[in-house]
């Protein structure tokens, strides 16, 4: 087994500084009516299945039988081809009730819709035991056909089952940690589309008849054009502006006294609809307007949906490499070859952006070299340019010490300063205190883990989505030079990629 992995109050970018910091001001949400309030209506969704459905499910339930009938103690999959065209997130929407995952990674041709479960790995108590974790995945994993993954993510404050004093109960489904291993999958990679059964020997043999049901009830949906989302009539930001101005003046104040170095806020805007919504519907409109990023949803079987399409990069582990990215500090892409050249040199020249990364990059190459036994980084910054915004970047690569698995890499680099702050123990409890929600999964990982590989995007650009309401979360670095206007102004340009697909044509409206 690994060494347990040293507290990140040894390493430089994880050290507490003695003293307490600053009371936190009150804080009192308070609505906003958006001055529209016209509203599209849901057009109800008509499932009609592709030519040769029938002839697909059926090949798959002789599949399914006959792996059944191994007394083998092993986690198979059995698939088989789907002709002709279909949206995987369009499959897993019209399964509306059941357990659904959707995984498109921001660097592989490789789209992943699954509903159902064959297995769950979960746990609603903190501190997350995260070698127990390891040992669990480990254990479902040792053996499995290749491909075989379980999906799914954590929260945040893994330290913490729920926010003090302000819990959020649409977060219980998802617990602390949550990864699922789906019974379904349509899998789209290389311009193919494959229907995928995972079973999980000898336990699914006794039921056999159950699985081969279930996937009669599997549509395969001829695609279907975008149905309108509905607008929305109300906005609640929280904290509101002036709350906000507090929290980020008390941050300045705390980093003026040495208490930290850097702190990331964020803000909950949540949005009032006229009428239910489907989350996975949300993503559908999301996905092609986020081109370069992660689009990801987890939907447990009962409320609300976590949806998302992230820019960067947690880890992705392939045998004993791993890599990670330091991403930080935020320009829009600029409407002219002119301006956005021009935001783009103001973005690489900036002393508080440039300090801002630099505080990311050296505490992943420092958390990395806890599991690691060589770690390589880029001498200079690079640009990840994103269809409305850019940041700072720069690849980080490291060889895994042997017996290292993927939750230590996973408690070595969660939080990254680039969603927590500097030092790491002392911004994570000044958020834990002074912030005026619960962040649940958001900036948590979200990404699979299979056996000897795994990928985790940051949980970022991301909602969640139950019913008539939506809550959309970001955040923004405050270091040395921040300003509250400046970030408030950043968090809105980042939630404007909703706020576009949901017809709000300017995400400030009346926000202030």
């Amino acid at each position: 087994m690994p060494r347990p992995l040293p507290s990140r109050s040894a390493t430089p970018h994880g050290r507490r500084r003695e003293g307490p910091p600053p009371p936190a001001p009150p804080l009192h949400p308070r609505p906003v009516f958006l001055t529209h309030t016209s509203m599209l209506d849901l057009d109800p969704t008509v499932i009609r299945d592709i030519e040769g459905a029938d002839d697909v499910r059926a090949a798959l339930a002789d599949r399914i039988r006959d792996a059944t009938r191994s007394s083998a103690a092993r986690t198979v999959r059995v698939s088989v081809p789907v002709p002709g065209r279909m949206r995987p997130i369009d499959w897993v929407r019209a399964r509306s009730s059941a357990e659904a995952v959707y995984w498109s990674g921001r660097d592989e041709d490789r789209t992943v819709a699954a509903c159902g479960t064959a297995d769950v790995v979960s746990g609603s108590t903190a501190p997350v035991d995260y070698q127990a974790l390891g040992r669990v995945l480990d254990e479902r994993l040792d053996g499995a056909d290749s491909g075989v993954r379980y999906y799914g993510g954590m929260r945040f404050d893994a330290g913490q089952p729920t926010a003090p004093n302000r819990p959020d109960g649409r977060w219980a489904p998802f617990g602390t940690y949550r990864f699922v291993l789906p019974r379904f999958e349509l899998v789209e990679a290389d311009g193919t589309l494959r229907l995928v059964c995972t079973l999980v020997l000898p336990r699914d043999a006794e039921r056999v008849d159950e699985i081969v049901d279930a996937l009669g009830a599997v549509a395969l949906p001829v695609p279907s054009e975008h149905t309108a989302l509905p607008r929305p009539h109300q906005r609640q930001d929280v904290p509101g502006h002036g709350e906000w101005t507090d929290m980020v003046r008390w941050a300045l104040d705390a980093i003026d006294g040495g208490s930290l170095d850097k702190v990331v806020l964020a803000r909950r805007v949540a949005l009032s609809l006229g009428a239910p919504m489907d989350p996975l519907l949300v993503l559908s409109h999301l996905e092609p307007a986020t081109p370069g990023c992660y689009h990801f949803a987890v939907r447990p079987s009962r409320g609300a949906a976590f949806v998302g399409a992230s820019p960067e990069r947690l880890f992705r582990r392939a045998g004993r490499t791993v890599v990670s990215e330091a991403v930080a500090g935020t320009r829009p892409r600029g409407e002219t070859a002119a301006e956005d050249a021009r935001l783009r040199q103001e973005l690489l020249q900036s002393p508080k952006e440039r300090r801002e990364h630099a505080f990311v990059r050296d505490a992943i190459r420092d958390d990395l070299d806890r599991v690691c036994r060589e770690v390589r980084i880029p001498k200079k910054r690079g640009e990840l340019a994103l269809a409305r915004g850019r940041h700072l970047h720069a690849r980080i690569t490291g060889t895994l010490r042997p017996d290292t698995g993927t939750t230590d890499v996973l408690e070595a680099l969660h939080p990254t300063p680039a969603v927590g702050g500097v030092p790491t123990d002392d911004a994570v409890a000044a958020i834990r205190a002074r912030e005026p929600f619960d962040r649940g999964w958001y900036a948590g990982p979200v990404g699979w883990v299979g056996r000897d590989a795994a990928e985790f995007a940051v949980g970022l650009r991301a909602g969640l989505v139950e019913e008539a309401q939506m809550a959309l979360f970001s955040g923004a670095g405050i270091v040395e030079g921040s300003a509250p206007d400046r970030e408030w102004d950043e968090i809105e340009q980042k939630i404007g990629d909703f706020a576009a697909i949901m017809g709000v044509s300017d995400p400030r409206m009346a926000s202030r």
